[in-house]
């Protein structure tokens, strides 16, 4: 009956790790969306010559996709990922860690995510009637569901779809890893609370 009780016990626990590395490997595509969307967001119209000539919505050179959920959320993706695979999150220590880089991962993704809802609050910084400005920021985001008006942005090509579809990406991507690292950081406390997550049962 004991070694049942204790059986049950360690397998619990062994699921903190199992959880922190799920956690971690699905951290990694999120990641890559956020990075990448923050890049291609430099080059509207699929031009360089916008970003060499500083007409590049203000948003964008924030860099929430690549600061944000790129760099702050790879850090406890490797973390998380690699510990749990080689059984170091079976030490208190290493799921209290856990706890401090999902909640710079938090941080991180709460960041992508506020950049691109002020980008998307503000719209594109388009060609307008003649000069260099951000036509809907006065909108209050009314101008997403009402297409009749992106004509506004002559220039560059598209660019109201093109800044709105990146931004929305980077929004429900960064949705995505806050949920995660918040996820990660119960999952780490209970670690921390049970004890060794990795521990294997013996014979």
């Amino acid at each position: 009956m004991n070694t049942q009780l204790y059986s049950s016990f360690h397998s619990d626990t062994m699921c903190s790790g199992s959880c922190s590395r799920c956690i971690g490997v699905s951290l990694y595509p999120l990641v890559l969306i956020s990075i990448i969307c923050n890049i291609v967001l430099f080059f509207p119209g699929w031009d360089v010559k916008y970003v060499k000539e500083g007409h590049i919505t203000p948003e964008v050179q924030y860099l929430g996709g690549l600061l944000g959920g790129g760099f702050m959320m790879l850090i406890p993706a490797i973390y998380l990922h690699s510990t749990a695979e080689n059984g170091c999150c079976g030490i208190r220590f290493g799921m209290f860690l856990s706890i401090l880089l999902a909640a710079a991962g938090v941080v991180g993704g709460l960041y992508s995510l506020a950049v691109a809802l002020v980008g998307l609050h503000n719209g594109p910084f388009c060609m307008s009637t003649g000069t260099w400005q951000t036509p809907f920021k006065d909108s209050k985001f009314n101008y997403l569901t009402d297409s009749t008006i992106w004509a506004k942005c002559s220039e560059p090509k598209n660019v109201v779809e093109f800044n709105t579809g990146l931004f929305f990406t980077l929004m429900i991507t960064s949705c995505l890893q806050v949920l995660l690292c918040a996820i990660q950081m119960i999952n780490g406390l209970v670690g921390c609370l049970c004890g060794a997550c990795n521990n294997k049962v013996g014979p």
